[in-house]
């Protein structure tokens, strides 16, 4: 008898803790929720290997990693979305490797003109700015726009005197020039006037060699909170003022908790047209798609119906990502909670 109380005991007590196991773990998955994780692009479009020597191809990748690294890091140690999807695009902007920041392509008069937008996830909020020519970061200055203003969008001289203000930096427009990106332009000037006399002007991305090195990121945070970032310097030989799609909500950035968030590069009046950022998130927010159905959908069924090209970073709110693009390739990497930080450049 005594036996087999002792045994009844035991397991009683056994039960007990595995109740306490279960619901511990319970706890600890319910408390770690979706993994930590930031996307990043660097421009999509004629990128087919061959392109880029080894070396290039290897100064790309480094930067990249690079931005994913820095934008992690933050993540890691308890900071926002928000924190990461700016840090990494600093690093972009600053790079002159990319059509952002220092390194931006000239306008047809001879300018480098910056655009970026930034979104919260958790709140709908975004900020963004257009066409500034003295904004070192134009990222920080979305932000700012953002999270200081009443407003969304800021343009030229109103965003640069609104930078000003915030006490972001401002540099000299001589700054941004790179060597490689003043011949481009040279070169692209005198082949406009070889060759396009009398006939209708349809910008650079005409050109079926064109690259488009708009930079992005996405990341999800502890908290759960998604962030969406884009910069750029437009459309090489772009004129008129023109605004491209990354400086638009819904079209270049789009940021939701209830679904995705997306950063997009390619041609700009398409992605304008397509809502294509926006479109994205809703395929997955109303009709249940995956990230990656509907980054499938609207890239090589709508934008490439359309006759638009480029692609997408796009991060769902349980961790799941893609990295869609309908180019010979985009410049992209992913650093996701218990790996390393990988990059692509080609279609592979």
């Amino acid at each position: 008898m005594r036996h087999m109380m002792k045994a009844a005991i035991a397991a009683a007590l056994a039960g007990v803790m595995l109740t306490a196991v279960t619901r511990a773990q319970s706890r600890d998955e319910h408390m770690a929720g979706p993994p930590l994780t930031i996307l990043v692009h660097g421009g999509a479009g004629a990128m087919e290997k061959g392109r880029y020597t080894p070396e290039e191809e290897a100064a790309y990748k480094a930067k990249l990693t690079e931005a994913l690294e820095a934008g992690y890091a933050v993540l890691e140690r308890g900071g926002s979305a928000l924190d990461a999807v700016e840090t990494a695009i600093v690093i972009l902007e600053d790079s002159p490797l990319f059509n952002a920041g220092k390194g931006a392509v000239f306008t047809r008069d001879g300018r480098n003109e910056l655009d970026a937008s930034i979104m919260d996830g958790a709140t709908l909020n975004a900020g963004a700015v257009a066409g500034v020519t003295r904004v070192r970061n134009p990222i920080r200055l979305a932000r700012a726009v953002m999270e200081k203003s009443a407003h969304v969008m800021f343009a030229r001289e109103g965003a640069e005197k609104f930078a000003e203000e915030q006490g972001l930096e401002l540099v000299s427009p001589a700054y941004f020039r790179t060597e490689a990106r003043w011949k481009a332009y040279r070169d692209a000037l005198e082949k406009e006037k070889k060759g396009k006399e009398g006939k209708p002007d349809k910008g650079a991305a005409a050109d079926a060699d064109y690259k488009y090195g708009t930079v992005g990121a996405v990341a999800l945070d502890a908290e759960g909170n998604l962030a969406a970032g884009t910069s750029t310097g437009g459309m090489s030989m772009k004129r008129y003022g023109r605004v491209g799609d990354s400086p638009i909500i819904g079209a270049g950035t789009f940021a939701d908790n209830r679904s995705c968030a997306v950063s997009s590069t390619g041609h700009g009046e398409y992605f304008i047209r397509l809502a294509i950022a926006r479109d994205v998130c809703a395929q997955v927010e109303y009709a249940g798609k995956s990230v990656a159905e509907a980054a499938r959908d609207v890239i090589h069924g709508r934008l490439q119906g359309l006759g638009g090209d480029g692609g997408v970073i796009v991060l769902g709110k349980d961790g799941g990502y893609t990295m869609e693009f309908n180019s010979k390739g985009m410049f992209r990497g992913v650093k996701q909670a218990g790996g390393p930080a990988q990059t692509a450049i080609y279609d592979e």
